[in-house]
């Protein structure tokens, strides 16, 4: 009987691990295929004109110069605002909220703008941030921006201070040092490879949001600061070009493509780098 019972498990353990690693090899597989098209499509057209060039016209000879400096322009300054909002609330939420209700409830509504469809974040700035002013803007797009990117860092900065010792609250207590002091000069300080990585993540996960510039910042020919006005970017430009019936476009899509693929996994293995930090020391 005994035997029986391990030889079902064993058969059973067999199986789970076969049916787990098949699972890991089919999302390699397609993940490598992914990559395998983005560089075999793109890395042909990688040249300095794309850095250097504006948006071409069909036909004429162009790079993404402003596409790339408009999506760094939007994503910093929705960095800036997700920062400051995720870093206070989160901090509020670890520190000074605990288990209370009203903390929960503001826990519970970060939860859903974790999962929401970032379509739908763009609809919203659209009605708050587009319509009433009659023009699209790159204020609005990196409004919306900056929705989908505090949840994550207000989470992430929630869960790094809650992992702080003790002891390091009691420490500034006992030096007289209010709450606000300690957290400040100590605690922020001791979580702040955890920082930085959740600010990381959140930039990763904004830096190819198409959905939500389609309702807000839209697009914009040519390279330009204005706040107030259309910006341009490298997810829009790859959805236009992409759908667009010239192959000069359909180049600089898979180009800007590889250009996003390729800096979200630089984002990706800083992060890897930074969390792997606390442990080395």
């Amino acid at each position: 009987m005994i035997l029986a019972r391990r030889s079902r498990r064993s058969i059973a353990n067999a199986l789970f691990v076969t049916v787990c690693t098949l699972a890991t090899m089919v999302a390699l597989a397609v993940l490598t295929a992914i990559l395998a098209s983005l560089v075999q499509n793109g890395a042909g057209g990688l040249n300095l004109a794309v850095f250097t060039q504006d948006t071409p016209a069909p036909g004429s000879p162009g790079g993404l110069r402003n596409a790339i400096l408009g999506s760094f322009f939007l994503c910093g300054t929705a960095m800036v605002l997700a920062v400051l909002v995720g870093l206070l609330a989160g901090t509020w939420l670890a520190e000074y909220s605990r288990d209370r209700w009203h903390g929960k409830t503001v826990r519970f509504v970060n939860d859903v703008l974790l999962s929401a469809p970032s379509i739908l974040v763009g609809l919203f700035v659209y009605q708050i941030a587009v319509k009433p002013l009659h023009g699209f803007s790159g204020l609005a797009g990196a409004l919306a921006l900056a929705l989908l990117a505090a949840p994550i860092i207000t989470r992430t900065t929630e869960d790094v201070l809650r992992l702080q010792s003790r002891t390091l609250r009691e420490s500034g207590v006992a030096l007289g040092a209010p709450l606000w002091v300690t957290i400040r000069q100590i605690l922020w300080k001791a979580a702040g490879g955890g920082l930085i990585t959740g600010a990381l993540l959140a930039f990763a996960r904004i830096s190819g949001e198409t959905a939500p510039l389609l309702f807000t910042a839209l697009n914009n020919q040519f390279f330009s600061t204005n706040i107030f006005k259309p910006v341009a970017n490298l997810p829009v430009t790859i959805f236009n070009f992409a759908l667009s019936a010239y192959d000069d476009w359909r180049r600089l899509a898979w180009v800007g493509a590889l250009l996003i693929a390729m800096a979200v996994l630089a984002i990706n293995i800083a992060v890897r780098v930074l969390a792997r930090e606390p442990r080395r020391s």
